[in-house]
């Protein structure tokens, strides 16, 4: 009995296994961006997870661009420190005080701890700032709150990406990890949004997949009435163009809005794909990749095939 379960068990491998070789024949060589956020960031099971995920795709011939931010880390220091932390149109608001515990927190800390969990591994990751080499330039942004425009301080969006020390670390087989924060125009330091940074590089890496991990399984519909019991049967979207998308956009919420963005302006930008996944979910990845059915939700061009023609 032991053996016929044992190979009951071998078998449902090998089936994962072989589900698994067209994936791993289209993607090969293939640029993939993450971004990697929320509590898949701040579970330790998780984080390990992750970064054997990221060590996965290296070995199959994929070449993965982490893009980090780290708001709950940001949260805590500031909350150590007394400090309070104010959004806007989901984007956090950065005084100068503030944009000095963004920059130690992200590119010190933050930083520092996922290229060491890779390189457990072995030596991939490299740590980058998107103010090296000029990564990531951006321009100071108001964000829009209620029609009106308001100032939220040293905060930027990606105006430029120079991806040449990226381009040089994926030749040399690395792994690059790159934190969010650039350098604006006048040379001062800005915090920007990982997500719309992740799509800005994957946009000028001509990356296959731009993936955005966060805390929900998707972008959900709205659902009928308020009540708990209908908000357990909503599904997400498994499958949006970017026309459709685009007239969701402003009815989400300002959690959703960035990644959402992000998304579009991803697809838009010449990205075949763009995926938002719940990071709470060990190997999320892994099985958006490499599984016919894929998880959470995929963006696509409009010019795309049909549903039925599209895979993850």
């Amino acid at each position: 009995m032991t053996a016929v379960t044992g190979g009951t068990e071998a078998a449902r491998k090998a089936a994962t296994l072989i589900e698994a070789l067209p994936w791993l024949e289209r993607f090969h060589g293939a640029t993939v961006v993450l971004k990697y956020g929320g509590n898949a960031m701040t579970d330790q099971a998780l984080r390990r997870s992750f970064a054997r995920d990221v060590v996965f795709l290296r070995y199959a011939g994929l070449r993965p661009v982490v893009v980090h931010g780290g708001g709950p880390q940001i949260n805590a220091h500031l909350e150590r420190l007394g400090m309070r932390s104010t959004f806007r149109a989901g984007l956090r608001v950065t005084t100068p005080e503030t944009m000095d515990i963004v920059r130690m927190v992200l590119t010190g800390q933050v930083n520092r701890e996922i290229v060491g969990l890779i390189n457990s591994h072995g030596p991939f990751a490299v740590g980058l700032s998107g103010e090296d080499a000029h990564l990531l330039t951006a321009r100071r942004v108001q964000a829009e709150v209620a029609g009106e425009l308001v100032d939220i301080g040293e905060v930027g969006e990606v105006e430029s990406v120079n991806p040449g020390a990226v381009t040089a670390l994926l030749a040399d087989g690395r792994i690059p990890v790159i934190s969010s924060v650039a350098r604006s125009a006048d040379d001062g330091v800005l915090n920007v949004n990982a997500d719309t940074a992740a799509a800005a590089l994957a946009v000028e890496l001509r990356a296959a997949k731009l993936v955005l991990l966060t805390d929900v399984a998707g972008l959900y519909p709205k659902w009928s009435g308020a009540d708990a019991a209908s908000a357990m049967q909503a599904r997400p979207f498994s499958r949006l163009t970017a026309a459709e998308l685009a007239e969701l956009m402003p009815g989400l919420s300002d959690g959703m809005l960035p990644k959402m963005a992000a998304c579009l302006a991803a697809v838009r930008g010449g990205v075949p794909q763009a995926h938002v996944l719940d990071g709470r979910l060990p190997h999320a990845i892994l099985l958006e990749i490499f599984t016919d059915s894929g998880i959470g939700t995929m963006i696509v061009p409009n010019s795309s095939p049909g549903a039925s023609d599209v895979s993850h």
